[in-house]
């Protein structure tokens, strides 16, 4: 079974509805963002301070608190389950497009690694290792990367005529 260019062939209420997907999901995914703007002021010192607490910072203009064990399992566990089901309907679309083939492996496989640096980073990043801030930051932003280049080019894949 030939799945290279698939999308293009697809009935235009199909198409309509894969668009209607991925728009809505990247409205999600930028919520997402404005949140960790809005809790860690997208900086690895504003990280560290929304998971471990600041506390000791007496000029602080919001005190927080470390998270709980508690809060952090369910933190991880929402976030790795859901970008992970993200990021598989993302490479069954990417799958059935006709980008290169290395590139779009690259873009289908990714986004796994990056799930496990990001939250295996904030995980370990409260349990002591604070410098991990900065392969969560690393590996977040080439979560990010990836997943608005793969949704660009699933909707110009939407938007060809079939060959």
């Amino acid at each position: 079974m030939e799945l290279n260019g698939l999308i293009q062939s697809f009935p235009k209420h199909i198409k309509i509805f894969i668009t209607a997907f991925i728009i809505v999901m990247s409205i999600g995914y930028g919520s997402g963002l404005l949140f960790v703007s809005e809790t860690s002021s997208n900086s690895p010192s504003g990280m560290e301070e929304n998971y471990l607490g600041n506390e000791d910072d007496e000029l602080a203009s919001v005190m927080k608190f470390k998270k709980s064990e508690r809060e952090m399992l369910t933190i991880l566990h929402n976030h790795i389950l859901s970008t992970s089901i993200i990021f598989f309907l993302i490479g069954a679309l990417l799958a059935i497009t006709s980008i290169p083939k290395k590139l779009k492996s690259f873009l289908m496989i990714e986004p796994f690694i990056s799930i496990i640096f990001t939250f295996g980073g904030i995980y370990l990043m409260w349990k002591g290792l604070v410098w991990m801030k900065y392969i969560v930051m690393v590996s977040g932003i080439v979560m990010t990367g990836v997943f608005i280049t793969s949704s660009l080019l699933i909707l110009f894949q939407l938007s060809k005529k079939e060959q």
